[in-house]
């Protein structure tokens, strides 16, 4: 029962966006009444928090190792831009009245999803985001120097990526992608055998 009550707040989300969600809407979409989704959610945000969770949990994205660093970024950053193009479009275009009621930020949200997915994650992946996972493969085939590697320049893929989603309001094109792994990472990551970063 709760599924089907986070899958009919989802579809809430995507049809009228945070403030145009009520509990009415959700029960009418799940076929059953407000006090059923009350009792497990007693504010609106715990309920879009749930459902953006459950959202999250049903579209994982898959880790490759093909024994390349570029193709597990192309093949990561593509599986990525698949599975959170609906999560982005409702973080950027339904999500705004959230924001306001509850004086946070899409930062603040971002910290607080990613928090329920590394708890769900399998023990091997818990507290590494997928591009960790893929750059410490790399550096243990001795592709890159992980400790040349600062946060920012670790995430900067797939935040290329997600303002890429943005902009399109969609899937990024493999040649986006291609072009984001290509032309700005690899050359900030990359070093010659004397470890030297390449220019």
């Amino acid at each position: 029962m709760e599924a089907a009550l986070l899958d009919a707040a989802w579809a809430e989300l995507v049809d009228v966006g945070y403030m145009g969600l009520t509990y009415e809407g959700v029960a009418r979409r799940a076929g059953t009444s407000r006090p059923v989704v009350y009792r497990r959610w007693r504010t609106k945000p715990e309920l879009v928090l749930a459902a953006l969770g459950r959202y999250y949990a049903l579209h994982p994205i898959a880790i490759p190792d093909t024994g390349s660093l570029r193709d597990d970024l192309i093949a990561v950053l593509t599986e990525a831009s698949a599975q959170r193009t609906g999560l982005i479009t409702v973080l950027t275009l339904r999500m705004g009245g959230y924001f306001e009621e509850t004086g946070t930020t899409l930062a603040d949200l971002r910290a607080e999803m990613l928090a329920r997915a590394f708890e769900a994650a399998p023990p091997e992946r818990r507290g590494r985001p997928f591009i960790r996972v893929v750059l410490e493969r790399a550096a243990a085939r001795g592709e890159i120097d992980l400790a040349r590697i600062t946060p920012r320049i670790e995430s900067l893929p797939f935040d290329l990526v997600r303002n890429e989603m943005f902009v399109a309001n969609g899937p990024v094109q493999p040649a986006a992608i291609e072009s984001i792994v290509d032309e700005i990472f690899l050359p900030l990551v990359s070093y010659d055998g004397g470890g030297r970063r390449r220019s």
